[in-house]
């Protein structure tokens, strides 16, 4: 009787599993189902002909496939002009950004300095200042400073915006390496710094492919700010010139998605790339016992 009881009792207990199981499958299922149904809906009517786009009957799957939604965006007018401004901003606020925000997160992560505790704060209140409370004084000083329509004013911007969240992420990443590690180099001859380049920021591989995602997808999308700063059409920002296409005579959604997708590329590419490491715990299992 004891023997057989507790495997009744699993037995029971399994169908219950089972349909639980199930359950969350199915709530996974519908919620990835709604997530991805937009993106969807953006790549069909990038593909679909014309006159199917403006036609009230509408289907899941296009009658046909056209790519003219795409020549047509990428023969309008300041494409190529703000793919090279997109592409100038974008890469050097990135590497710009993960440097500094490197530096500083070892600096708040390893050592104790008087204000480090006030620092974190500040780190954390910055990023409940809404952006749209801080475009009139920037502006007013890049005016000042002779920074419209040019690169670095965004660049500079876009760094200091992305440096808090950056920081503190980071930081994250460098207080769980332990100490030993840098130690153990800099008993063999490293300096603290060599230590950190070659102990230290392997380790991290996660937390900067992560933190790099984010600096990249906040810069490439942004769109308020280099409207404002950016007033010159051949500089205009890849969203920036995507807003344009909605004019007074109408909007050629065809070539809307088209550019929607051309623009999404490089960020999905990025990921790619770096996604390996932002699921690779490299840090586990360092140091033994």
């Amino acid at each position: 009787m004891s023997a057989t009881a507790p495997e009744n009792v699993r037995q029971r207990l399994r169908p219950d599993r089972k349909n639980r199981r199930a359950g969350y499958n199915l709530a996974g299922l519908l919620v990835f189902v709604v997530m991805a149904f937009p993106v969807y809906w953006m790549v069909a009517t990038a593909v679909r002909p014309p006159r199917e786009i403006r036609s009230w009957d509408q289907t899941l799957w296009p009658s046909s496939f056209s790519l003219d939604g795409f020549r047509t965006a990428i023969e309008m007018n300041f494409f190529w002009s703000s793919v090279r401004t997109s592409l100038i901003v974008a890469p050097v606020t990135v590497l710009a950004a993960m440097v500094l925000a490197l530096l500083a997160a070892f600096a708040i992560g390893r050592f104790r300095f008087y204000g480090r505790r006030a620092l974190l704060i500040v780190l954390v209140l910055v990023q409940l200042l809404p952006p749209l409370a801080m475009l009139i004084p920037l502006y007013l000083q890049l005016n000042a400073m002779g920074g419209l329509n040019q690169y670095w004013s965004l660049i500079v911007v876009y760094t200091v915006a992305a440096l808090p969240f950056s920081v503190w992420m980071l930081r994250g990443f460098i207080i769980n390496i332990p100490k030993d590690l840098e130690e153990s180099a800099m008993v063999d001859g490293c300096t603290r710094m060599g230590a950190f380049w070659r102990v230290v920021f392997p380790l991290i591989g996660p937390g900067v492919a992560a933190t790099s995602v984010f600096a990249l997808v906040n810069t490439w999308n942004e769109y308020l700010l280099a409207y404002v700063v950016m007033q010159d059409n051949e500089r205009w920002t890849l969203p920036v010139w995507m807003m344009s296409m909605t004019t007074q005579r109408g909007t050629n959604y065809g070539a809307l998605m088209a550019a929607s997708i051309l623009i999404a590329l490089p960020v999905v590419i990025f990921f790619m790339l770096v996604q390996r490491k932002m699921a690779t715990g490299l840090t586990s299992g360092a140091v033994k016992g």
